[in-house]
């Protein structure tokens, strides 16, 4: 080989860097935390609202019979609560309980608590700036090829 090396290819770099710190997040999530299919339901219903379950399977990307059981257990567990929906009665809006909430913070906490401290570790007073402005561009990649009506917005 010449004495010359190959220049990183910035997508695959990205991509790894992407994988690898969600394999990280993940894994500093308290052990008795929910689901991950469960903590996606939570996070979404924070934000948007209560929505109904074809909805939810859409924003989710679940199929229906998933989305069946996985709400089931989520029932029983006390993280939502369903109610008739108001524009149809035939239809149960999907909705986020008080405990529900509060396993969503905790999780969130835990990770964000261990994203802060690996970035303030590891990283330069430059590096960090560099960093957090990246951050609104890598969400703004994120919603490629997700319809305009599906769009999260800035959360």
């Amino acid at each position: 080989m010449s004495g010359t090396t190959a220049t990183p290819d910035p997508i695959a770099t990205i991509a790894r860097a992407v994988l690898r710190l969600g394999r990280r997040l993940r894994s500093e999530r308290p052990a008795d935390s929910v689901s991950l299919s469960a903590l996606g339901i939570l996070a979404t219903l924070r934000r948007r609202g209560a929505l109904l379950a074809v909805e939810l399977a859409t924003l989710e990307r679940l199929k229906p019979q998933s989305l069946t059981r996985l709400l089931a257990g989520m029932e029983r567990a006390g993280l939502i609560e369903r109610h008739p929906s108001a524009l149809d009665g035939r239809a149960r809006s999907i909705a986020l309980t008080a405990r529900g909430r509060a396993i969503l913070r905790r999780d969130l906490e835990a990770r964000r608590e261990w994203l802060a401290g690996a970035i303030a570790r590891t990283l330069s007073i430059a590096e960090r700036e560099l960093l957090a402005s990246a951050a609104p561009l890598m969400l703004k990649v994120s919603e490629d090829a997700v319809s305009p009506d599906l769009r999260m917005g800035n959360s």
